[in-house]
């Protein structure tokens, strides 16, 4: 047990040396979860829904739902409702994802740290936007609370002892109870620094080779099982590098995330111009850029988007979302250069203007839901609304629907609410539900406005946008049967 208690005395020795600074930081990250009335990031709104059809579950109130037993993709749907049940869902949403970021970020912070063998401060505004990233405003708030903790597992590995393996276990239980991905990559990560520290001299170079083999084994698999459905529409492979998980709402992310990046390989390259003349100067960047290689690789090779079963849902996005891992071993190759405040500066400055614009665009959704929440206000209670509600067309951020469910907590069900049906989260659906659909199929095609009414569905309303000049704008009506319920209200141009 002594390696374990040289890094819990290295910690404590860091938290007692650093205590304001980290205190200070952790207080400003939390302010983007805050700064508005409502916390907004995509699919966050559908879990605080489901949160509340948990509640009603639990007092019988909700027909045809029922939570099933799950140990994987649900950490932060469990930690939502016990909270939730202790001081409001309103709340309780802003505390739990609170949480989430701080945990993010620090693990980032220390696995970058267990890394480069020094604490990387000069990174944390790139940290702070990657926090605050794609991954974290699509909503996927299981995958990324997994990411976050198994930096801390990867943080006790990298340089691990027998006895260390031991205080790790926690963190991989949680990363599975919180969503396969964090866990699969701590495990995965951890099996190729072993495996490649035992490998000696050339024989290392066919590993990454190897790995990247694996992933063109599974594309090749992928593509050749049409039941599977996989796709890989996400654009040019060479623009999921990491620095995509900075391109949000609309173009001026992309060319913030592109002036970061290049910021990034400046700093890189003139630290490595400095230290050229130096004796195995590249050792200490060689095992993270081979790590940041082999993720690249995967991010191009495994498909956006498959569906294993054609009862449940879809595994959607998983290209785009896997680039934190690229963007978190791309920080610890960032780490490894010598640290100058210039660094800092520059992206102190890349972080000041990605909060502003992020203040800006979660500011347009705070109005949206709160339009909404207005809207479904005069319904009856209870009332079955399908909302058809899209993103303006140059952002990236596809999930602006789900803040109308938010607002029918305590007023109204989202029929068109896809997690009971996917049967990848903790509320299920049975057929015959009159509170959600029980077909994915269906959830998809009410969410995209390419429903026919059946009779049985009727009396059921559709929440719309009807002003093209400022999409904030919602308007309610009837659905008739036979009719497509987006028939009426704003369309994007397919992208």
């Amino acid at each position: 047990m002594a390696a374990t208690g040289i890094q819990s005395a290295g910690v404590t020795a860091f938290l007692r040396e650093s205590k304001l600074r980290v205190l200070f930081l952790s207080v400003v990250l939390i302010i983007p979860c805050v700064w508005h009335r409502r916390t907004e990031a995509g699919d966050l709104a559908s879990h605080v829904y489901n949160a509340w059809l948990a509640q009603l579950i639990e007092k019988g109130q909700a027909p045809g739902l029922y939570i099933a037993k799950q140990w994987n993709n649900v950490l932060f749907d469990v930690a939502l409702l016990q909270v939730a049940k202790l001081v409001g869902i309103a709340v309780g949403q802003k505390m739990v994802v609170s949480i989430c970021v701080l945990i993010f970020f620090w693990g980032v912070f220390a696995f970058a740290a267990a890394v480069t063998e020094r604490p990387p401060w000069y990174l944390t505004p790139c940290m702070a936007m990657l926090a605050y990233g794609y991954s974290f405003n699509m909503g996927f708030m299981n995958y990324y609370l997994s990411v976050g903790v198994a930096c801390f597992g990867l943080a006790i590995l990298w340089r691990a002892r027998r006895s260390d393996w031991i205080a790790a276990v926690p963190f991989a239980l949680l990363a599975m109870f919180a969503h396969p991905i964090g866990f699969l990559w701590l495990v995965g990560t951890c099996a190729y620094i072993k495996i490649r520290a035992r490998l000696p001299g050339w024989w290392k170079v066919p590993l990454p080779m190897a790995a990247a083999g694996g992933f063109v084994a599974a594309r090749w698999y992928v593509a050749r099982r049409a039941s599977l459905l996989g796709d890989w529409d996400r654009g040019p492979f060479y623009l999921y590098n990491g620095a995509d998980q900075l391109g949000l709402f609309g173009k001026r992310y992309f060319w913030l995330a592109g002036a970061a990046f290049f910021f990034g390989l400046a700093c890189a390259g003139t630290d490595l111009c400095s230290r050229r003349k130096e004796n195995d100067w590249w050792r200490q960047f060689q095992l993270p850029l081979e790590l940041y290689a082999v993720t690249f690789c995967a991010t191009g090779l495994l498909p956006e988007n498959l569906r294993p079963s054609p009862e449940g849902g879809w595994i959607g996005l998983l290209g785009s979302r896997l680039t934190t891992i690229s963007a978190i071993f791309g920080l610890c190759v960032m780490g490894s250069i010598k640290p100058r405040k210039w660094h800092l500066a520059g992206f102190g400055i890349c972080a000041g203007i990605f909060f502003a614009f992020l203040y800006q665009d979660t500011g347009w959704l705070n109005r949206l839901e709160e339009h909404s929440e207005e809207l479904v206000s005069k319904l009856a209670p209870w009332t079955r609304v399908i909302v058809t509600i899209e993103a303006p067309e140059d952002s990236r951020m596809e999930f602006v629907g789900h803040a109308a469910e938010r607002a029918c907590i305590k007023h109204c069900f989202s029929y068109a609410n896809y997690e009971p049906s996917s049967r990848q989260f903790r509320v299920r659906v049975r057929e015959g539900s009159t509170v959600v659909t029980s077909s994915a199929d269906d959830a998809q095609d009410m969410a995209s406005g390419q429903y026919q009414v059946r009779d049985e569905d009727l009396p059921i309303k559709q929440i719309y946008q009807c002003d093209e000049k400022d999409l904030t704008t919602l308007c309610i009506r009837d659905l008739e049967a036979g009719e497509t319920n987006g028939r009426i209200g704003h369309k994007t141009t397919p992208r």
